[in-house]
């Protein structure tokens, strides 16, 4: 009514100049859509120009992570153009209806083009949450972007819909119960997705895996740190910065490890076996022992074992054959002085369990075991710290009698023949010993 109305004043108006025009002309229906684009384009300008810019500056200076999220991913310029649609959308039908075939095709157009707008204002809301909670830490437990990622494919499956329902004016329910019928084929299309849904949430429920976490997985060429956790794949950058994308559903299916509990405990495990040469191990002579009682660390335990053996020993009635007496042997003191040793270490954790133990035998010799932990979990750092710790035990061995067990070698071969004084110092052991 108020259309009519109005184009009777401005065709009134055209007459009494001069101008001839009846109020459905179409030179009258232009001019008035030119008005209404003309209105709709200073609104908008109002609007994103000063309104928009307003409050992004004021969100910008408040500093709260909110804010800069929303003016990152310009949430409110999106916002703006919905007002320019709606308004399109209320004046354009009205001034086209005394053409209902182009009345209601506008009117169709500017709703579908509503609906696209939206989905692309919610998809940068959707973003800005999904960095907010990167921000705020959540993402460290909680595969976020995977829920963003479903809730925007959600989304946006119900805009076709609506979109569709809108352009062949039919309701939404009958497209939804057309597509229950095509379940199965958007099962097939969608699998991965779905398998990825389905193993976000295992992961995230299980904290299976989290951003920025250590993983190593074998089967996929797969040893560094999560970078990215979606819908369907995992990113992980491997320690030769070489990245690998992993099938989310790959992470529930097959085994992997996962080393941020060993980067949270704050220790870093050592095990690691020396191979000891069996015929070198022997029981030590007396003067061996009181000259090992030199050594600061070994002091107290020689002290007290010398004292308990000798007890016993001169507590026997039997004849004090070596098979009824009791000895110290070398093995038993260097893994006595391993302990200590790395009790004291100032690199190895105090609270975590350390122990120095013998392993079975094997064809390579007797290993001798190092479990421990380092007290700080750099990769880097903690190889250091081994590597010291090692090359000391190996430098140490000869000052216990003791030998490593080695593959025979050229170098050995090389040495056949040769007079002591020219051998390795296997032979000049083999003399000491001998003289002892």
């Amino acid at each position: 009514m108020l259309n009519h109305t109005l184009r009777k004043y401005v065709a009134e108006k055209l007459n009494n100049a001069g101008v001839a025009h009846s109020p459905y002309d179409a030179e009258l229906t232009a001019i008035f859509l030119f008005a209404a684009v003309g209105v709709v384009v200073v609104v908008y300008l109002i609007v994103h120009r000063i309104l928009v810019r307003l409050a992004n500056s004021i969100l910008r200076r408040n500093k709260e992570t909110l804010g800069n999220s929303l003016t990152k991913f310009e949430v409110l310029e999106k916002v703006a153009l919905l007002i320019p649609v709606l308004i399109l959308d209320q004046l354009v039908p009205e001034i086209l209806s005394h053409n209902h075939l182009l009345a209601t095709i506008s009117d169709r157009l500017l709703s579908v083009a509503f609906v696209i707008i939206f989905l692309w204002m919610l998809f940068a809301l959707l973003d800005a949450l999904n960095d907010i909670a990167t921000i705020k830490g959540i993402t460290r437990r909680m595969p976020i972007k995977s829920f963003v990622q479903l809730t925007k494919l959600f989304t946006f499956l119900v805009g076709i819909i609506v979109a569709i329902s809108i352009l062949s004016d039919e309701s939404p329910v009958i497209f939804l119960s057309g597509l229950g019928v095509a379940t199965g084929f958007v099962m097939l299309i969608f699998k991965d997705t779905i398998l990825g849904f389905v193993a976000g949430i295992q992961l995230s429920a299980n904290r299976m895996i989290s951003l920025n976490d250590w993983i190593e997985m074998d089967g996929f060429s797969a040893n560094g740190t999560v970078e990215e956790i979606s819908l369907t794949t995992v990113k992980v950058r491997n320690f030769d910065n070489t990245i690998s994308m992993l099938p989310a559903y790959a992470l529930v299916q097959n085994p992997f490890i996962n080393w941020q509990g060993m980067s949270e405990s704050g220790g870093r495990r050592i095990m690691r076996s020396v191979f000891i040469d069996v015929t070198s191990i022997r029981f030590m002579r007396d003067h061996e022992i009181e000259s090992l009682k030199a050594v600061r660390i070994l002091r107290e335990f020689l002290f007290e074992k010398t004292k308990d053996i000798n007890h016993f020993n001169d507590a026997l009635e039997d004849v004090p054959h070596p098979l009824n007496t009791r000895h110290l042997t070398n093995i038993g003191i260097f893994r006595a002085y391993l302990s200590t040793y790395l009790r004291a270490h100032p690199d190895i954790h105090p609270y975590m369990l350390l122990m120095v133990r013998q392993l079975a035998p094997t064809q390579e010799g007797l290993p001798l075991q190092i479990y421990a932990f380092t007290n700080n979990t750099d990769w880097a750092y903690y190889e250091g710290v081994q590597a010291d710790i090692f090359d000391h035990i190996y430098s140490i061995l000869p000052l216990f009698g003791l030998r490593p067990y080695q593959t025979f070698s050229g170098h050995d071969a090389s040495l056949i023949g040769q007079s002591p004084m020219q051998g390795s110092s296997t032979h000049t052991d083999a003399s000491i010993n001998k003289e002892d």
